[in-house]
């Protein structure tokens, strides 16, 4: 069977059945070892879940943990909540997590209205006043680290300080998405069946990765951006993330008001995967 022939038969049967429970325990794209036995299903767990009405979408949030707010925004188009369980394991234990799944990734609806970063930003700012009154530190990776950028410029006072990570500065075609569901289950079948299993519309999935492919490609991340951002800023990346070399993301500390740089050695785009002790020594001090 091909891969598209196999992606429209997981669709066909997912929609037919209605939405199945993903095989416990949950696990990040291309994760390489099974998740330990009895993990929480970030991303999927009824007991710290919950929906905030943000314009023409329900964004899906979990919250874990009691005292200052600190957001969580996960990757985009492959991104999940679970992919930040180190994370989460590791800052509720001092505060109040609030892991949101982005609009059209996990349990958040995609909405009508075309994807941008204005409206993330939105999002998360819709999910803040559900939950809190307080300033938040605010954590994103790639696609959430962009949100970040956009929801600190715009919602100052919402944002204590930010951490990013794989996000750079960026123009608009300086690089080519062109990614699809097809190309998504050839890779990892086993994740794009779990996540198209808690979606609430598992028909939007190939719609989800247009919108996402066209808003990166229209991405513009500039220095004017960088100096509206008023809060502390640490911006992190492996040294081997191809879409963030190293020259860049050192132009985008520099390009900050108040930006300090954090670059883990040996690693790739989701440097926090491949060696989250020394992503969390760079994170530790910054939000101390």
């Amino acid at each position: 069977m091909s891969r598209h022939l196999l992606f429209f038969f997981l669709l066909l049967t997912t929609v037919a059945f209605g939405q199945q429970r993903p095989a416990k325990p949950l696990r990040a794209f291309m994760q390489a070892t099974p998740s330990p036995k009895g993990a929480i299903q970030y991303g999927n767990n009824p007991k710290a879940g919950h929906y905030a009405q943000a314009g023409d979408a329900k964004i899906y949030y979990e919250v874990y943990g009691k005292g200052r707010p600190f957001v969580l925004l996960h990757g985009g188009m492959l991104g999940s909540t679970y992919e930040m369980h180190q994370f989460i394991d590791s800052l509720s234990r001092k505060y109040q997590v609030i892991a949101i799944s982005t609009r059209g990734h996990g349990k958040s609806e995609l909405g009508t209205a075309p994807l941008t970063y204005e409206q993330r930003a939105g999002d998360v700012l819709a999910v803040l006043k559900a939950t809190t009154r307080d300033s938040a530190i605010v954590l994103g990776f790639s696609d959430g680290g962009f949100a970040g950028y956009k929801l600190a410029s715009m919602y100052p006072e919402r944002v204590r300080k930010l951490i990013t990570i794989g996000a750079s500065e960026v123009t608009a075609g300086q690089r080519q998405f062109d990614f699809s569901p097809q190309q998504a289950l050839a890779l990892d079948s086993a994740y794009v069946r779990q996540q198209q299993s808690l979606m609430l519309q598992p028909q939007r999935l190939g719609k989800m990765f247009t919108q996402v492919a066209t808003l990166y490609n229209h991405l513009t991340v500039d220095r004017a951006l960088m100096q509206s951002i008023q809060c502390p800023v640490l911006v992190m990346a492996g040294d081997r993330d191809e879409g963030n070399p190293v020259d860049r993301m050192y132009r985008t500390a520099q390009d900050l008001r108040r930006g300090q740089l954090g670059i883990i050695p040996n690693a790739g785009h989701g440097a926090f995967l491949s060696n989250f002790p020394a992503v969390w020594a760079g994170v530790v001090p910054f939000i101390k």
